[in-house]
């Protein structure tokens, strides 16, 4: 054979074999993942975020991806519904919406990384029960995992990332250089049927989660953590919101863990849509700077019927906290708390009529906040500075307060008075520290008072299927 023969056949058979390899390599990064989870709903339909030209390389914008995938997958709404997967890697991306029948499911070793470029953050209205925005009197960027008039949708993982990336907005906040409000991890309005799971939240630029307007909502097993300096860091904020059960969540904040809200002075008097129906169990808070669970201060719609048991608060301000003022009307009424434990606290308990943050200078100084039936009992509460200030509204008391088998310790060197009291109304039993003349004690036979209602609220009575999945993607 000719010596250029045999050089052209070399080089073809090179050729052949380097593409074989490069097939197989191409080939075997192609994998089957199974997983399963539970949820109020199961998908037919699935599909990898990499179908639709997802990069996890963390560099590459993935919004157009997330856009498109969604879109695709919504055809599938009425067919026995979607899920939407997302794989390991790191998924840079700007704000994207859901749809209705829609699951989003994040591996273990995903991460959503919010986008800093501002331009994929869309300006939507401020909120009708708010009125304006909260950090400038504009509209608001939209959350980084938005949605609006669905049912039937789900933010779920196996303790997959989403991770706000906030000091890039916390910086223009302090800067007073924010045009528009900070956006929000996830946010979903005027839903129904709604489960946020099993994820693990970082740096929001804001809050974390905002269920708004919605219904019948299950947020379960989140870890949220921010920086303590962080402002408006919220974990959880439930706001006009009906039927929600939130449990088994671990929250390091820069301010609330939970704070329930309604609504913000006359826009939210106007919009009239409260929280009811609210469940909190199995939280552990810690938020040197604020409260475990928190009240208000926007709580203009009013809240009612909120039930929380077995809370941890460990080096956090306060453990519980109703915040509101003159202006803000509405109500806060039939609050339950039972066993929870507290560890190195400035305050047990607070709650302030004077809270003074308003929309605007339009608020009614005649619509006056009702403030009753709050209840507390099965406390135990450890190096604490202050064990309550009950600070109600001159000629609007705060009644029904009902306090019982509650021990909290003082620390060493506090010097102030254990209690504060004014504008109050209610009774105690089996408290210690005693509390203010306000609060007198009833004896040990009312040592039982302070429960909870016995029947139980509708949310309790959903219980998750479970769902399995296998699903081929790159």
């Amino acid at each position: 054979m000719a010596p250029k023969v045999i050089k052209l056949f070399c080089g073809l058979l090179l050729v052949t074999l380097l593409s074989s390899e490069v097939a197989g390599s191409r080939k075997a990064k192609t994998v089957r993942t199974s997983f399963e989870y539970k949820a109020i709903n199961c998908r037919r339909h699935s599909a990898s975020l990499t179908d639709f030209g997802g990069v996890g390389d963390g560099k590459t914008s993935n919004t157009k991806a997330f856009q498109s995938a969604i879109s695709h997958l919504g055809q599938y709404a009425s067919k026995g519904g979607a899920q939407l997967y997302v794989p390991a890697g790191k998924w840079l991306t700007g704000s994207f919406s859901l749809c209705s029948h829609f699951t989003l499911y994040l591996n273990k070793d995903a991460i959503l990384l919010a986008s800093q470029d501002i331009r994929e953050w869309p300006v939507i209205e401020p909120l009708p029960s708010y009125g304006r925005g909260r950090d400038a009197a504009a509209g608001r960027y939209t959350s980084l995992i938005f949605g609006t008039n669905l049912t039937d949708v789900i933010v779920t993982g196996d303790n997959g990332t989403i991770d706000g990336q906030g000091a890039f907005w916390w910086q223009k906040f302090h800067k007073k250089k924010l045009k528009y409000t900070r956006p929000y991890l996830v946010e979903l309005m005027f839903s129904d049927n709604i489960q946020i799971s099993n994820l693990t939240l970082l740096n929001s630029p804001s809050w974390n989660v905002h269920p708004i307007y919605s219904s019948n909502i299950i947020v379960k097993g989140l870890t949220i953590i921010a920086p303590v300096p962080s402002p408006n860091t919220d974990g959880i904020n439930p706001d006009s919101c009906t039927n929600t059960r939130i449990e088994d969540c671990y929250i390091v904040s820069g301010d609330d863990c939970v704070a329930v809200k309604s609504g913000w002075d006359e826009y939210g008097i106007k919009f009239g849509w409260p929280t009811k129906q609210l469940i909190i169990r199995r939280l552990t808070c810690i938020s040197p700077r604020s409260a475990a669970i928190a009240l208000g201060s926007e709580m203009s719609g009013g809240i009612q019927d909120v039930r929380a048991e077995d809370i941890t608060a460990i080096n956090t301000e306060s453990g519980v906290r109703i915040k509101t003022a003159v202006g803000r009307g509405g109500y806060v009424k039939d609050i339950y708390v039972k066993r929870m434990t507290m560890h190195t606290m400035k305050w047990a308990f607070w709650m302030t009529g004077n809270y003074g943050s308003h929309a605007d200078k339009h608020f009614d100084p005649k619509a006056l906040p009702q403030i009753k039936g709050i209840n507390y009992r099965d406390v135990v509460a450890e190096n604490v500075t202050i064990a309550a200030t009950f600070e109600g509204i001159s000629n609007d008391p705060f009644t029904g307060i009902c306090i019982a088998n509650v021990t909290i310790n003082m620390t060493a060197k506090t010097k102030k008075q254990p209690w504060t009291c004014t504008d109050i109304e209610g009774i105690t039993s089996g408290v210690t520290p005693k509390p203010c003349n306000s609060l007198p004690d009833q004896g040990p036979e009312k040592i039982k008072a302070c429960d909870f209602p016995r029947e139980n609220l509708p949310i309790d009575s959903l219980e998750l299927k479970k769902c399995a999945y296998s699903i081929i993607h790159a």
